[in-house]
This record gives structure tokens, C-alpha cells and sequence, in this order.
């Protein structure tokens, strides 16, 4: 099968919270904490208990692993029950508001990585 992403994704095993944001940009109270399964420069994977729809958005606060935050806005696009009986759900987002700055941080992690 042929990868049709722009960028490499990396695992990264961080639990990280993610808040919701309606229309205006406003937050709401419903928080998230989720278990992040891989992370590129355009979007991660993560699984979590909470049911998220698609097409929501919602602000993210990562900590790399130089004890950074990366700071974006998360747009869900893909959502898959894991029937697993546990109520777990495995998600994909796309970011669509990340500055430069954090966005390098992550690209300087994928090439740490091809390094090592």
C-alpha cells in the first residue's frame, strides 16, 4: 500500500489532555486525556475512552521529550471504534494551527530518531 502522507510518523508514547473548542474559538469544559500512539509534523494517532466526533476541534498541550509543550489545534478526521470491549477509540488529526517553532521541534525529533 502506498504511504500518502507529507511526513514520517514517529510513536511517541506521552498521555497528553486535549481540550474542546466551538465555533468562535471558545473552550468548553470537555476534556480529554489521551494516549498518543504516533505524531508528525501534520498530525498524530492517539486512542482514548472519550468519544470525539469528527470534523471537532480541539486544543492540545504536548510535552516532547525535551520537557517542551507544543502547543496546536487539532481537527479530528478519522475516528475508529476498537471493539475491544474496553470503550476504547482510536483517532487521527490533523494539526491546523501549530507555529513554525513547534513544528521544528518535532521534525528535529524524526531526525534524532533516523539517527539513532
Amino acid at each position: 500500500m502506498e504511504e500518502r502522507r507529507k511526513h514520517k510518523r514517529l510513536e511517541l508514547n506521552v498521555q497528553l489532555e486535549i481540550e474542546r473548542l466551538d465555533n468562535g474559538g471558545i473552550t468548553t469544559v470537555k476534556m480529554a486525556n489521551v494516549d498518543v500512539t504516533d505524531i508528525s509534523m501534520s498530525g498524530m494517532g492517539f486512542s482514548s475512552n472519550e468519544k470525539l466526533e469528527i470534523g471537532s476541534y480541539y486544543d492540545v498541550k504536548l510535552t516532547i521529550w525535551t520537557k517542551e509543550t507544543i502547543d496546536a489545534v487539532l481537527e479530528i478526521v478519522r475516528a475508529v471504534d476498537c471493539n475491544d470491549g474496553l470503550h476504547r477509540y482510536q483517532y487521527g488529526g490533523s494539526f491546523i494551527g501549530m507555529t513554525e517553532t513547534d513544528a521544528l521541534k518535532i521534525e528535529i525529533y524524526q531526525i534524532f530518531n533516523e539517527l539513532s
